[in-house]
């Protein structure tokens, strides 16, 4: 056993060799979410966690358990009794006084000994102001309860070139809190969609086509005929109909009824599940197989007419596809993957194999589009899941409250989340006009309606929202951060991996009446 495998390696020994190694069996259940691909960017990334507060510190054990590589926790304060008191992370009494970012990660890397955990004591104001590029050998960049002007500064910077850190926002006070994140442009291959690759039987492929007709359906036994994969039986019942309807597949409603009982028409015995099977799918025969509706504008992005060796490879395997679904029948590659059906062992495998023949030949026209050189693991994830690709754009940090017409539509669509929001964003503005003054509800009202267009009435749950600001303006609650921690470093191992798809907007929490709401 070689604990120093790389994760690849290690989960090929899953299925090769029988016993995994330490580093499979500790990560056993996330690699089953997110693969070695995931797992690998994961222990790639380098993370800047700023202040080392009860929410950061929860957001990164979950962010540790799982095998971030490396993480900074930038922090120059020192222990109040207040930290040792909610920070599940620090020793109690006797970390009181020592330098909060060491305390936090000496603690959090006893977690997994795997990850490794750096302490920086600086001042991220004076980081800003005098070394600005300090951010650019990050990942991604988490800041919790940052001071306004000093978010403000920071969001400014790493929005000022593509090529900087993520920057996910994190702002609780009590049991209310919210977070975003501020990237410019984020491609997903691997977005685990619930929608199912095409079995292109509208668009059957020559070699399935001669099998479904090659077959005599007539001359076989009971136990044969029950076994015929349902993909089969539906290839063999459309060619029939199409040389009775000129070619056509069935268009009408009467049509499709008619064909559907063909199907079942076709059992030599009322309990052969194959051909129920086979009419629950007939809907497939008369769906047009073709690039699906929310790949087809992705042909259209800008980049892939100016493409160049430096370009993101994402680009060039969208381009190379492009170029695919240009050629008849106009679909996406297809993939070897099949649902379970009825069916023998060996016609399934059979079925099986046409489906991998098929896929490895369009691969091989897929790659042909090809402009640059791009690693075999990463074209076949490419294909594999086309049907799912993604490209996000987003937004600025601070720009919804930057639109008082905005922000006011927001308030009459969604109330109760941009009212929990507004709130949040009059606490910050009063931090920085009112530095000195513990907030009030007339201070929160005021700064409120700064926000917002002349005369635009506050809704009632603006009110509920300012009652806990003011009972609690800087509480970072134990049970809070926990939630916090959660959701936060879900997303982040979201962008990191660049797998799923993360959230689009501001999701807002509130614990007092327990519900998480988006923007």
């Amino acid at each position: 056993m070689h604990d120093s495998q790389d994760i690849e390696t290690a989960t090929t020994a899953v299925a090769t060799e029988g016993r995994p190694d330490d580093k499979t069996r500790r990560y056993d259940r996330q690699l089953r979410l997110w693969a070695a691909t995931g797992q690998a960017a994961l222990e790639n990334a380098r993370l800047l966690v700023i202040s080392g507060s009860a929410t950061s510190t929860s957001i990164l054990k979950n962010l540790v358990l799982p095998g971030v590589g490396h993480f900074t926790i930038l922090d120059h304060t020192e222990v109040t009794p207040e930290d040792a008191g909610n920070n599940f992370f620090l020793e109690g009494p006797s970390s009181i006084g020592k330098s909060r970012a060491e305390e936090a990660v000496r603690l959090l890397c006893e977690l997994n000994e795997g990850v490794v955990g750096k302490a920086d004591t600086g001042n991220v104001a004076e980081i800003l102001d005098k070394n600005p590029s300090y951010f650019e050998s990050f990942s991604l960049v988490i800041a919790h309860n940052l001071h306004p002007v000093l978010l403000d500064k920071l969001s400014t910077l790493l929005w000022s070139d593509p090529t900087y850190p993520i920057l996910a926002v994190v702002n609780s006070a009590g049991f209310l809190a919210e977070f975003s994140l501020q990237f410019h442009e984020h491609a997903i291959i691997e977005s685990h969609s619930d929608t199912t690759p095409s079995l292109r039987i509208d668009k059957a492929f020559p070699a399935l086509l001669e099998y479904a007709k090659s077959l005599d359906f007539s001359s076989m036994d009971s136990m044969e005929h029950s076994h015929i994969p349902y993909v089969v039986i539906l290839v063999r019942a459309l060619e029939d109909w199409k040389k009775q309807h000129d070619g056509k597949s069935p268009q009408t409603y009467d049509q499709k009824k008619e064909f559907k009982a063909k199907i079942l028409d076709m059992k030599l015995k009322i309990d052969e599940e194959n051909f129920d099977e086979a009419e629950a799918q007939a809907y497939r025969c008369w769906t047009e197989t073709n690039v699906p509706s929310d790949i087809a504008p992705l042909f259209d992005d800008p980049q892939l007419d100016s493409l160049s060796p430096t370009s993101p490879l994402f680009f060039h395997l969208l381009y190379a596809l492009k170029k695919f679904a240009a050629q008849p029948p106009h679909v996406l590659p297809l993939t070897s993957t099949l649902p379970d059906m009825k069916a023998s062992t060996a016609s399934y495998i059979h079925l099986q194999r046409l489906y991998k023949d098929q896929t490895t030949e369009e691969k091989r026209t897929f790659t042909s589009f090809l402009q640059v050189p791009v690693d075999d693991d990463l074209v076949d994830s490419f294909v594999k899941n086309a049907h799912g690709l993604k490209v996000l754009r987003g937004k600025k940090w601070g720009l919804l409250d930057a639109s008082p017409e905005q922000l006011a539509e927001k308030l009459s669509m969604s109330p109760r989340e941009t009212s929990t929001h507004l709130a949040m964003s009059a606490l910050r503005a009063s931090t920085i006009k009112h530095p000195d003054i513990r907030p009030t509800a007339e201070i929160l009202t005021s700064e409120a309606k700064a926000l917002l267009p002349p005369g635009t009435e506050l809704p009632e749950e603006f009110s509920n929202a300012i009652g806990e600001l003011v009972r609690a303006p800087t509480a970072d609650l134990p049970n809070t951060a926990a939630l916090l921690g959660g959701l936060v470093a879900q997303e982040v191992i979201k962008m990191i991996t660049k797998q799923y798809i993360p959230i689009d907007g501001c999701c807002v929490i509130d614990l007092i009446e327990t519900w998480t709401g988006m923007i």
